[in-house]
């Protein structure tokens, strides 16, 4: 690494770059009628499979009430379906349903295409939209070096 770059302010200008991006992204609306807890329950149960609502709630690190308001919602409108544990009769497994999954999509989608149409608004040089496309795998490999 090259003399001069400070790991510490790199990580700095790196995380505070891509909170204000994520950020920035979420609070744009994208349509699909899903709230914030709705969508990140409904991510997480996509990413983590079948789970218990109790497990769901720890992951999102919510309360057990909260998680279940969402699930509820989330439930009413056909996107995750409750199905008895095998392991445990008196537990319920969740899951997302085919409706559920296309909602992720369209979400995944809409904000793809919100980032696409800032990347080519000409607010981005045809140098510095190649200099993203090589930061994408390098911030994607950072993830998962965390």
């Amino acid at each position: 690494m090259d003399d001069d770059l400070d790991p510490s302010g790199v990580a700095a200008a790196l995380l505070a770059s891509i909170s204000v991006l994520v950020r920035r992204v979420r609070q744009v609306p994208t349509g699909g009628g899903l709230t914030m807890p709705e969508r990140t329950a409904l991510s997480c149960l996509d990413r983590s499979g079948p789970t218990t609502s109790s497990e769901l709630a720890r992951e999102v690190q919510i309360t057990a009430q909260a998680m279940g308001a969402t699930l509820s919602a989330l439930r009413a409108s056909g996107l995750i379906e409750r199905r008895p544990d095998p392991d445990d009769g008196r537990r319920a497994v969740l899951t997302v349903t085919e409706a559920g999954l296309q909602a992720l999509k369209n979400k995944r989608n809409d904000r793809t295409e919100l980032i696409a149409q800032a990347l080519t608004s000409g607010a981005f040089t045809p140098t510095e939209l190649e200099q993203l496309t090589a930061a994408a795998p390098l911030l994607e490999r950072l993830a998962q070096n965390i």
